[in-house]
């Protein structure tokens, strides 16, 4: 911008979504698996998608139904999104003196990022910063929503020409989010008893008397062997976490572990598995456990009822006796400081692209061309300052390989409908 000009700026923070009702549940599930990258569906097969998608939602929307009924009925997801965008606006304020918009795009349920987009469109945005909220990249989250933006900026190029945009694809190395997780940790620790700790280190001397499992979101093996990151960035957050904690509790008093959930269908998942994983520290003696959703940053299905209800059960009847589960980040303040942080940084620094981003995070089958000479979007930065446009395709050997895990993925999905209709 030319410096007589104010940019007009928006933060556009994308998230998963969640039925409000359990009446909305069928429609979100259908959502759900009609998107490529939940369900990747190769070559002609890619025709039965909605097909699919309609029978996997009819099967599992009575059971989904009874989960979100066991949480009051509905996600609460909207609720925390939309406190967090607010108090994202006035921290942006209060701390750099930054008038901000702020817009929430949901990948599968109201508002969906379409509905974000036209708003901003109608706001006159023109520096827009796009937030996933997801802390770590995966092709089925972060990279599905990216999807939708690339789709739209590349088919109404005219609405958005104006508009410069930045990315910031994952942010789980960032200082002030691995401390906020830690401390939220650290408060869950120092709910343990001194009695509980003595009775742990009575029964199991030479182990911890204390333990963390970070529970993550689990995607199918096949997507990472096609390049997704998500893997390494989980792991590598563990790590980044667990080095925080070390600062006040040493390998004799506290061990990490990590699982993956929410696994669905026949297909190999990231393992291990959270359900396996907490029968065998049961087993192991552990009676001290802190479970940490640490790819969630605010309360969900998956963390209400899945970690809750059924993961707590299963933990309890193996054992685990003493069972803590650390929160989402919600409206954490050391969080909400840190995003602000992030904002600005990327108002600031050299811009990444939608397009870019998903270049780098191998997201298959978008128009990879830059979208500033097929569109006339702008991709530098909001200071002028940034990326030229110049893209890459993606390597042939990866399309190949996705291919490959694609047909297997196809025939997992097969293998699920066939079990459903034989169970009845």
């Amino acid at each position: 911008f030319r410096e007589e000009e104010v940019p007009k700026i928006g933060v556009l923070l994308l998230n998963l979504g969640g039925p409000e009702t359990s009446d909305d549940v069928e429609e979100f599930l259908y959502n759900l698996f009609a998107d490529p990258d939940i369900i990747r569906l190769p070559g002609p097969l890619a025709l039965l998608q909605d097909s699919i998608a309609y029978f996997i939602a009819k099967r599992r929307a009575p059971k989904s139904r009874a989960a979100y009924e066991s949480i009051g009925g509905g996600s609460p997801i909207l609720k925390y999104s939309r406190a967090q965008a607010k108090l994202l606006a006035e921290s942006l304020q209060d701390r750099y003196g930054l008038a901000v918009n702020t817009y929430i795009g949901m990948r599968y349920w109201k508002p969906f990022t379409e509905e974000a987009l036209e708003a901003i469109r109608k706001d006159g945005i023109n520096a827009l910063v796009i937030l996933p909220l997801y802390p770590q990249f995966s092709i089925s989250t972060s990279g599905s929503s990216l999807r939708v933006l690339q789709e739209e900026f590349s088919k109404n190029s005219s609405k958005y020409g104006n508009m410069m945009h930045t990315v910031i694809p994952s942010w789980y190395g960032r200082p002030g989010y691995v401390k906020a997780m830690a401390d939220l940790i650290e408060k869950e620790l120092d709910s343990f008893s001194a009695t509980e700790i003595a009775e742990a280190k009575k029964e199991t001397p030479n182990a911890a008397p204390l333990h963390v499992l970070f529970s993550a979101h689990g995607v199918p093996k096949s997507y990472i062997e096609a390049g997704d990151p998500y893997q390494k960035q989980i792991e590598e957050c563990v790590d980044k976490i667990s080095k925080e904690l070390a600062k006040s509790r040493t390998s004799n008093e506290l061990q990490v572990h990590l699982s993956y959930q929410s696994r669905v269908g026949p297909i190999e998942w990231l393992r291990p598995y959270t359900d396996d994983v907490l029968p065998d520290l049961g087993a192991k003696g552990v009676r001290n456990l802190v479970v940490v959703p640490i790819s969630f940053v605010s309360e969900h299905i998956e963390t209400l009822e899945e970690i809750d209800i059924e993961y707590r059960e299963l933990a309890e009847e193996s054992g685990v006796t003493n069972w803590r589960r650390c929160p989402a980040l919600n409206t954490d303040a050391t969080f909400i400081k840190d995003m602000a942080d992030m904002v600005y940084e990327a108002l600031v620094e050299p811009s990444q692209s939608v397009t870019e981003a998903c270049v780098a995070n191998n997201i298959e089958g978008v128009d990879l061309e830059p979208l500033d000479s097929v569109a006339g979007i702008s991709l530098t930065g909001v200071g002028g300052v940034g990326a030229d446009g110049d893209l890459y395709k993606v390597d042939a050997s990866l399309q190949n390989k996705e291919r490959i895990n694609a047909r297997v993925a196809m025939a997992g999905v097969l293998l699920t409908i066939i079990l459903e209709l034989v169970s009845g």
